[in-house]
């Protein structure tokens, strides 16, 4: 539907609006006569099968009302929209006549943000793959369209419960249909307002055959298709088996995510139906999927006592401001079900020492409701830069480096692996390390742990993933690699670590120790043997000289 812009067509559309309260009230009279000679002629199931009609009618009525002030329209536009609220007849007609184009008010608008967006064209050959989610409304399918572009489709779920119960209590598949699909509409003109790096992209979308309305052409009475970009459906049992530097990137995503709610070009949003299975993970990036849920209202009210926040096992009251709202209310809801489903779980569990005093602080003041969104995010944001500097880190002692040779350009293979918790891998010991100094500390807290390597590859926030081990059999070149060696204490048994490797591969590598403040290259000695008894890749152990290369 064109944008009405000037003053001259802003005109127009009010003239239309009065012009059309006695065409109404003649219409309304007629469809009254019409139905009292019918009450006297027809059955009582006629009847019924009339007020179910008026009723799924007036549900699709709420359903637009609910869609329009969140199309892009101007000022002037939705000004008069409220304003014929207060004349219902006035307002129906309105109503109708912005609805009339819906879904062309819809296309358009993503065509003005997004020239290059899917539509019905870009599924034309698409190949179906598994099914991603299926909720109450909709069914997400994990499918490759043309030029193998990943993405998800979304559309009504005709098995879902939503569709069961308006079938039994309207009877209408075509009505119930247009009905449930109204969700998905207020997503994806939601998705086409809000952008932001942890809500979901929305590619495209497509209504398929667009037909007769229940009341008029142009209704919509095809099935809605948003395509998506590819997420997967956030799982929090294997969330909270993941490092911790994982798990706090989740609650970072959710606190910028909830600033960005807070001050949307709609308004503050509130998240009604708040769950983790409303989120997605794109590359370990959370992301909100469901919005057909969300509200840009606010809550009004006359005092304190109206703007009471329920929780199960708690309970808040807002103060409610000058212009008769509740200040804030949807930014708090949105905060304290964050900390509810999201922070309680995963923010507390094996967090760096040095950063234990900040997350106990996000927690009591989150969960006393005490911080507003602002200062919760200045507190994630001051974790984050203490975490990717390593400031947090500052109590590691020095002389660690001591008890350890470094290879560069080496790597280890038939690697003796051990497991620890939480891991980036299932099979092994990998964690993520600010530097090779915490590398260190955390293998000399291990003591199964004999040598550890930096390969170079890094997480999200730029530490450094290193590979603990208990043994290994010989090592290979690799000018990616570094391989710090744990060298033994005259309290441990020399047959445990593994000071220094085989002679094979001494040809042309260096070889450091590492001092307080310098790296020394000295000159590889003596013959090495493989030691430590039993076979597959067991402990390793030199000769002779077993406290220096």
């Amino acid at each position: 539907m064109p944008v009405l812009g000037s003053p001259l067509c802003a005109a127009a559309l009010l003239a239309f609006v009065v012009s059309s309260v006695s065409v109404s009230l003649l219409i309304r009279s007629l469809q009254l006569g019409a139905n009292k000679g019918n009450m006297t002629k027809g059955t009582a199931e006629d009847q019924d099968l009339n007020w179910r009609r008026s009723a799924l009618l007036h549900q699709l009525n709420e359903r637009r009302k609910e869609i329009i002030p969140l199309l892009s329209a101007r000022g002037s536009e939705k000004k008069m929209l409220a304003e014929s609220r207060y004349f219902p007849q006035q307002h129906q007609s309105f109503s109708a006549m912005f609805d009339y184009n819906l879904w062309n008010e819809i296309t358009d608008g993503s065509r003005r943000m997004l020239m290059d967006e899917m539509d019905c064209d870009s599924l034309v050959g698409v190949q179906t793959g598994n099914v991603l989610g299926s909720g109450y409304t909709k069914l997400v399918l994990k499918v490759v369209l043309r030029e193998d572009q990943p993405v998800a489709l979304k559309f009504v779920n005709e098995q879902g419960n939503d569709m069961e119960k308006c079938l039994q209590d309207f009877g209408d598949p075509r009505g119930c249909l247009e009905l449930v699909a109204y969700k998905l509409k207020k997503e994806i003109v939601l998705l086409q307002r809000l952008k932001h790096p942890n809500i979901i992209k929305l590619r495209g979308h497509c209504m398929e055959e667009p037909g007769q309305g229940l009341e008029r052409d142009g209704g919509g009475g095809g099935r809605v298709t948003a395509i998506l970009e590819q997420g997967y459906p956030l799982q929090m049992i294997q969330l909270l088996q993941s490092p911790w530097e994982e798990r706090f990137r989740v609650c970072l995503g959710l606190v910028r995510l909830l600033h960005f709610l807070s001050r949307s070009p709609l308004g503050s949003v509130g998240l009604l139906d708040f769950q983790p299975r409303q989120f997605v993970l794109v590359s370990g990036e959370l992301k909100l999927t469901d919005l057909d849920d969300a509200s840009v209202e606010e809550t009004p009210c006359r005092s304190d006592r109206d703007c009471l926040l329920q929780f199960p096992h708690r309970n808040f009251t807002l103060p409610c401001s000058a212009a008769r709202f509740c200040r804030d209310l949807n930014q708090k809801r949105n905060l304290y079900n964050a900390y509810r489903y999201f922070f309680t779980y995963l923010l507390p569990h094996q967090a760096p020492p040095g950063l234990t005093h900040l997350v106990d602080h996000i927690m009591n003041s989150t969960g006393e409701l005490r911080a507003d969104i602002n200062q919760t995010l200045g507190s994630f944001e001051e974790i984050l830069l203490l975490y990717k500097s390593g400031l947090h880190l500052d109590n590691l002692p020095p002389s660690i480096i001591r008890d350890y040779t470094v290879m560069r350009g080496l790597a280890t293979a038939g690697d003796v692996e051990y497991r620890c918790w939480p891991s980036f891998s299932p099979r092994g010991c990998v964690l993520a390390v600010h530097s090779a100094l915490e590398g260190m500390a955390l293998c000399s807290a291990h003591p199964q742990c004999t040598s550890f390597s930096l390969s170079g590859e890094t997480t999200w926030s730029g530490h450094l993933l290193a590979s603990f081990r208990s043994g290994f059999s010989h090592l290979l070149p690799d000018g990616r690699s570094e391989v710090y060696l744990r060298r033994a204490k005259a309290s441990e048994p020399s047959g445990d670590l593994i000071p220094c490797p085989p002679d094979p591969f001494l040809s042309g590598a260096p070889v450091f120790i590492i001092t307080d403040h310098e790296e020394e290259e000295v000159e590889p000695q003596g013959a090495w043997a493989l030691g430590g008894g039993g076979g597959g890749g067991g402990a390793r152990s030199r000769d002779r000289n077993a406290n220096a290369c």
